[in-house]
């Protein structure tokens, strides 16, 4: 009996602390002032009037089942949730030919075989899984999508779309802008005066004209330039466009960090008789770059966004396509339209929350994230 007494009373005392610790915590974070207080409220009755219906919208009064537009008809007027089971390879891989979607898939999977132990710290051969990604996978990459070699049947750059083409623009895009984006800072910061200037000329051009036109530039001017006859891929276009676009963007972020290393470290590296390139690859740039993670991460995000204004050149990503089958009369219900937009507005969010998160584990690893007391 005295056991039980015991154990009740360590129970209570543990239930105790715990609600003591929690409004210790909800007092410092969440009303250490009338203003926060105010503002925690706000938000807590922002969350109360929108997930409620969210939720409901989504799930509760949605629609599961059917094969066209009568089954997104109903009274309760919820999500189309059909539409998207009946169009998800087209969303996933644009009019690819269905016979060939293995080809896609394999790609997918070789990607996220050579990215995922690269976003692992502890995995090793770092090295040779860099040399697969920068130099074995565009090739097969490139082979596998097109096709036309091997007994592969040639798939035109046109038919592709969905997903891959919104990975494969930010993929190439954002690999392609960081290295650039580091040339163009260093070079930036060069003491010789005409590469300075040829690096300065570049970033302000690039980063003094909006997206849509670079990628007009690419699709219809750049094309009047070429010899008569000859072609040159409309994807293949853009995406040189997208990474030179990035990465005068990505070379200011990288300059911010560049400009944060203390002048001391630069010195120390040439008493220790260290050249340019070596002080720069050893002791500079991993400090920089560690600097400034958070805005490396924000360009790859606002990059992997801005490919939907491929759709203004022809170019069918993710979001193109989801408005593409919006024009199909089986499925034209109000209902649908708003199911595809928010289909598109899920798949995206995964994707950066995805890379935030992940952003904030290297911070916390390499210690660069602020700690926060209580």
């Amino acid at each position: 009996m005295t056991n039980l007494s015991d154990a009740k009373i360590l129970r209570r005392d543990r239930q105790t602390s715990i609600l003591a610790y929690g409004w210790h915590w909800a007092r410092i974070h969440l009303f250490s002032s009338w203003m926060n207080a105010a503002l925690t409220l706000s938000a807590i009755a922002l969350l109360w009037l929108t997930i409620p219906a969210l939720i409901d919208w989504l799930i509760i009064s949605a629609s599961w089942t059917g094969e066209s537009r009568e089954a997104c008809l109903n009274e309760n007027q919820g999500a189309c949730w059909p539409f998207i089971f009946e169009k998800w390879e087209q969303f996933i891989y644009g009019r690819y030919p269905q016979e060939e979607i293995w080809r896609v898939n394999l790609v997918f999977l070789l990607a996220f075989g050579g990215a995922l132990p690269m976003l692992i710290p502890a995995v090793p051969w770092k090295g040779w899984n860099a040399l697969f990604l920068v130099v074995i996978f565009p090739i097969l990459c490139l082979y596998l999508l097109s096709g036309g070699v091997m007994g592969l049947p040639y798939v035109e750059s046109s038919r592709w779309g969905g997903l891959l083409v919104t990975l494969l623009i930010a993929g190439v895009g954002n690999a392609a802008a960081l290295p650039l984006g580091i040339l163009l800072a260093l070079g930036r910061r060069s003491e010789m005066r005409i590469l300075r200037t040829l690096c300065v000329l570049f970033i302000e051009f690039w980063r003094g004209i909006p997206l849509i036109t670079v990628l007009f530039m690419a699709s219809v001017m750049l094309p009047l330039f070429f010899a008569e006859g000859a072609s040159f891929d409309k994807l293949l276009r853009c995406l040189i466009g997208v990474a030179l676009f990035s990465s005068a963007y990505m070379a200011e972020v990288v300059r911010g960090g560049l400009q944060a290393i203390p002048q001391g470290q630069h010195d120390a590296a040439r008493a220790l008789g260290m050249g340019y390139w070596r002080m720069t690859i050893l002791i500079i740039l991993p400090q920089a770059l560690k600097i400034v993670i958070p805005g490396i991460v924000n360009s790859f995000i606002a990059l992997f966004k801005d490919t939907t204004l491929v759709l203004i050149v022809g170019l069918f990503d993710l979001l193109g396509i989801i408005q593409l089958h919006l024009a199909d009369p089986n499925w034209s219900t109000p209902q649908t339209h708003y199911t595809g937009y928010a289909f598109a507005a899920l798949l995206f969010w995964l994707f950066c929350f995805g890379m935030s998160r992940y952003s904030q584990y290297m911070e916390r690893r390499l210690g660069t994230e602020p700690s926060h007391n209580g």
